[in-house]
């Protein structure tokens, strides 16, 4: 078999390869894109933690990794998550003063107020995608409010988000219509950025803004500008992707496995839970991209220094080493959690808000609408840089 990322295969189905690729071939060489990859779940942990061997500075899909010129400069843009330490110490240490507990307390009633809002537009609807009308809107409207991004411009940036990572099958490169859009979003968060500290204001930008911490000799250091700038974009893009993904597969899982969605509709305290096994069952990202900086060796194959090495996220949550029958979906697994949310120093920073918005969307959605019939037949798939899922998901109401 062949493990290829960019096939249709991967985007939609990619189960039984997985299974391969664990049990025949753990540390895999694809000669033909030019890349390695881990699969099983040991082996992913470790990768993650091995930031010595493994940087993040070099790229995170496999169009940055395997390309020279990006790999050259990749390390200049102060995003957080292309960082190594000490850099990264620095960044997410500053970062982590918008993410104080009493933050992250107000954030609940604004994702209720958010979902809530726009069920209600869908009440009266016979039909609808839950992707384009739900999934879809609502956690950019959440990360945006929080943010402090205007209202009318928070949709805006999800449809640059969407270009920014859609990809032609088969090729790892952004279409050109995604090169404008990531200069688009670049413009317009630098923007938003100074409007911000000319003015300042009570959201997470503003919070931003004031982080400071003080270093051994003394002095106090701030983010810069752009520094926000690429914290903003990247929390938008993650912080909205990720969540659309969770909640269209989980709509979409739960169709196809009724006598769970029995289970959680029976007791919804059960919802917490259940977005913990839609992450493992259906990764919103399926891997994660790193760069080998000395040779390592796993199972009696060395991976060469100077070659991306992929974490396959989406294989590592089914390995049969880490869980229990793998291929069942149980929302009340025991057992470690999955690694969707990454591991180590890069584990994602808005991972409890994700979670906020998937609990409550799965609560809320199904106690609408008990009886949903989902078109599983109907359901498309996205073809994205790093992240997977249904791009829709249709639905009429009984």
């Amino acid at each position: 078999m062949e493990f290829d990322p960019l096939s249709t295969e991967f985007f939609e189905n990619p189960w039984e390869m997985y299974r391969w690729l664990r049990n025949d071939a753990p540390v895999y060489h694809n000669e033909k894109i030019g890349f390695w990859a881990v699969s099983r779940y040991d082996d992913c942990v470790e990768v993650h933690r091995d930031v010595a061997t493994y940087t993040s500075t070099r790229g995170l899909n496999l169009a940055q990794l395997c390309s020279a010129e990006f790999g050259a400069v990749a390390h200049t843009t102060g995003m957080m998550i292309m960082t190594d330490p000490p850099m990264h110490e620095r960044l997410r240490k500053l970062v982590n003063r918008a993410f104080t507990p009493r933050r992250i307390a107000e954030w609940e009633p604004v994702v209720r107020e958010v979902i809530d809002t726009l069920l209600d537009t869908l009440a009266d609807h016979q039909s609808f995608d839950a992707v384009h009308d739900f999934a879809g809107p609502f956690p950019v409207e959440v990360i945006c409010t929080i943010l402090g991004v205007p209202a009318g411009d928070r949709q805006q940036i999800r449809h640059w988000t969407d270009r920014m990572l859609e990809l032609e099958l088969g090729s790892p490169f952004p279409t050109p219509a995604g090169i404008e859009a990531v200069m688009a979003l670049s413009q317009y968060t630098q923007d938003l950025v100074a409007d911000k500290r000319a003015h300042p204001s009570d959201d997470m930008i503003g919070h931003l803004i004031e982080a400071q911490v003080e270093r051994p000799d003394g002095t106090v250091e701030h983010l810069t500008d752009v520094e926000i700038s690429h914290f903003i974009s990247l929390l938008t893009a993650a912080g909205s992707e990720t969540v659309t993904k969770l909640v269209g597969s989980g709509i979409m899982t739960f169709a196809e496995h009724p006598a769970e969605l029995a289970r959680l509709q029976a007791d919804p305290t059960l919802a917490a839970p259940a977005v913990e096994e839609v992450l493992r069952w259906r990764a919103p990202s399926q891997y994660q991209g790193r760069y080998s900086l000395h040779d390592r060796s796993f199972h009696g194959v060395t991976i060469p220094a100077q070659q991306p090495v992929l974490i396959v996220t989406g294989a590592a949550n089914r390995d049969e080493r880490a869980y229990p029958d793998p291929d069942r979906f149980d929302i009340t697994r025991s057992g470690p959690l999955g690694i969707s949310f990454g591991h180590g120093i890069h584990y994602c920073i808005g991972a409890h808000l994700a979670r906020l918005e998937g609990t409550y969307a799965f609560t809320e959605f199904y106690r609408r609408w008990p009886h949903l019939q989902v078109d599983l037949e109907a359901v498309q798939y996205v073809h994205m840089a790093n992240v997977a899922g249904p791009s829709s998901v249709p639905v009429t109401v009984r």
